[in-house]
């Protein structure tokens, strides 16, 4: 039996990233409630509710990652990894959470039109542009491989395309007088941000049930251990997400006619790796021996 035990692979850290997102954006966030009762606008308290929830996501991915870095004892064996995917699957789920907040507040004003305060609107939603657009680069490296930090890089996009929208239809208002399409683009924001969450949330219920991580090449490890001098079959192969970066794999070799030397095992771990991003491997040789057959056989 085998296990992975190069763990060279500690994440990066997003303290600095998290810490000014957060601070910038929470302050932005109160600066716009504010502005959006004086202006009477519901687009801009959709960005601002929008933008409360995106600050409460942000506190959770960076409390994920901090328990991210804490490492395995004997309770959890695995340390606190799982919890960047609880902190995905709450930020999706205050995402959906809002979505509803703003389409109850949408309709309402749009069924009672009242009068906007377009400057207002504009200068704040502009703003807007500027902080989450400038905070989400800041989480755009890792933003391709975890999906806690993506998670953020999404909340913060979303936001700063947002704002954009929000200052559009501010612009549009001011020469058209159209009272209307205020609250039509308080709901068009709603479909943006369901339609950006659907991935994430999807991705993150998949890892809490432990299913094969969406970049993972099932089939193509399968063919790789198949394809192993003195592998005659397999199974019982597992694949699941540590965390929202790291994969672990388990499987159960079967070689009548050959063993594994520590070489033999150190080249495998190293090809999943780099070949399948698999950062965990643990794997169990057997002969295939009919008077002692592996109970796991038919089950998996």
């Amino acid at each position: 039996m085998s296990h992975h035990h190069s763990h060279d692979h500690a994440p990066t850290s997003f303290n600095r990233a998290f810490f000014i997102a957060i601070t910038l954006n929470l302050g932005f966030t109160i600066c716009q409630v504010v502005y959006a009762f004086l202006a009477g606008s519901m687009s801009l308290m959709a960005d601002a509710v929008h933008n409360f929830g995106d600050v409460f996501g942000l506190v959770l991915a960076w409390g994920a990652s901090l328990l991210l870095l804490r490492p395995a004892h004997k309770r959890y064996s695995y340390g606190f990894k799982k919890t960047t995917v609880l902190a995905a699957l709450t930020n999706a789920l205050i995402l959906v959470a809002t979505s509803a907040l703003i389409i109850y507040q949408s309709i309402y004003k749009l069924v009672n039109l009242g009068h906007v305060n377009e400057v207002i609107v504009i200068i704040v939603a502009f703003i807007g542009i500027f902080i989450n657009g400038g905070t989400a680069l800041l989480f755009m490296k890792g933003a391709h491989d975890d999906l806690n930090i993506k998670s953020a890089f999404l909340h913060l996009l979303a936001d700063a395309l947002i704002s954009i929208g929000v200052v559009v239809s501010a612009v549009i208002i001011y020469f058209t007088h159209w009272m209307w399409l205020d609250p039509v683009i308080g709901l068009f924001i709603v479909c943006v941000i369901l339609l950006g969450t659907w991935g994430l949330l999807r991705d993150s219920v998949r890892l809490i049930l432990d299913a094969v991580p969406h970049h993972i090449d099932y089939h193509g490890i399968q063919t790789y251990f198949l394809g192993l001098p003195g592998v005659k079959s397999l199974h019982d192969l597992h694949i699941w997400g540590l965390s929202t970066k790291e994969v672990a794999l388990t499987a159960h070799l079967i070689m009548p006619d050959a063993k594994l030397s520590d070489a033999d095992y150190k080249k495998i771990n190293e090809t999943l790796k780099s070949q399948f991003r698999i950062d965990h491997a643990t794997l169990q040789v057997e002969s295939g021996c009919e008077d002692h057959p592996c109970t796991l056989d038919k089950e998996c």
